[in-house]
């Protein structure tokens, strides 16, 4: 897909991080942007500072999670614009806990609701549409470096978006079996500067349990995590680099150099080996040590 001016693309998770670096650089290349996200004042104020800039753009309030609001997304997206040419299934939540088995069920239903059915909702629900335009277009399924190799910060996280690259990968197959003029990437950034703790703490329905209580350590880790990310790339860097990839028709969109990280995890498989905890990134090391020296510093 070379094109962008005047075409339309669809985001969701929009109203923040990587999914407004998006919405960012579509604008930017004279594309019309529907903005969906599950915080309707975010969302809105999102949308208004766009309109501000005289984009042309839309807001549609959507749970990601439930296939009836992707449906309504979808539907107001052609009564407004006629058409669709990108679709971003970008948003995301995560859920810390101490170990996996302590996570509620209710929590890994969640986590897996919006970062994977969400995905999936969205596929089944534009995919035919963008297959009948029969016009160059093109999705992005946000997955995570989380989704190439294996963390223990958040189980249901990594689960999830390691289930996005293989649905992504499968579906690259099938529009390439089929001749389509639909293509596909899969986003997997590293730590990028976005608000995904704040936010997923704030969107979390009352009926999923708060986090079980870290011991100090693993607060102390934790936090540095937190510093790690804010720390990160800018996510119109992000946008940037996903802008570049559908005009490439580049299939894996990964942000960061881990590539050694990668390598040894699917060594270990080639090898018949045990997973293995790796050494984390030598600049999150530096955090930790920084907290460490300073305990009461909350920088």
């Amino acid at each position: 897909m070379k094109e962008f001016k005047d075409r339309v693309a669809v985001v969701t998770g929009a109203a923040s991080g990587i999914g407004r670096g998006m919405v960012e650089n579509f604008v930017e290349s004279g594309m019309k942007v529907v903005l969906a996200d599950i915080d309707e004042e975010r969302l809105n104020n999102t949308v208004k500072s766009f309109r501000d800039s005289d984009a042309n753009v839309l807001g549609v309030t959507t749970d990601v999670s439930q296939a009836e609001q992707i449906e309504r997304l979808a539907r107001k997206t052609l009564d407004t614009f006629g058409s669709l040419h990108v679709l971003c299934n970008n948003a995301g939540v995560g859920y810390g806990a101490r170990s996996s088995w302590e996570v509620p069920l209710e929590a890994w239903k969640w986590v897996l609701g919006v970062n994977l059915m969400g995905v999936i909702h969205g596929i089944h629900t534009f995919m035919p549409i963008m297959l009948e335009q029969n016009t160059e277009a093109h999705i992005v399924n946000t997955s995570s470096l989380a989704g190439l190799i294996m963390n223990l910060i958040s189980i249901p996280y990594g689960v999830s978006k390691h289930g996005v690259v293989a649905l992504s990968e499968s579906i690259h197959l099938e529009l390439k079996t089929r001749g389509s003029k639909v293509g596909i990437s899969v986003l997997c950034p590293g730590n990028v500067s976005t608000d995904i703790f704040n936010s997923s703490q704030r969107n979390r329905p009352d009926s999923v349990p708060p986090p079980p209580e870290l011991t100090e350590q693993e607060a102390l880790f934790l936090r540095a995590y937190e510093i790690w990310i804010e720390r990160g790339l800018d996510p119109k860097e992000i946008g940037r680099q996903v802008l570049d990839a559908i005009r490439e028709e580049r299939f894996y969109v990964i942000t960061h150099d881990f590539n050694s990280y990668i390598e040894q995890r699917m060594r270990n498989v080639l090898d018949r080996k045990n997973p293995e905890l790796l050494q984390p990134p030598q600049d999150l090391l530096d955090i930790i040590q920084e907290l460490m020296s300073k305990p009461n510093s909350d920088n």
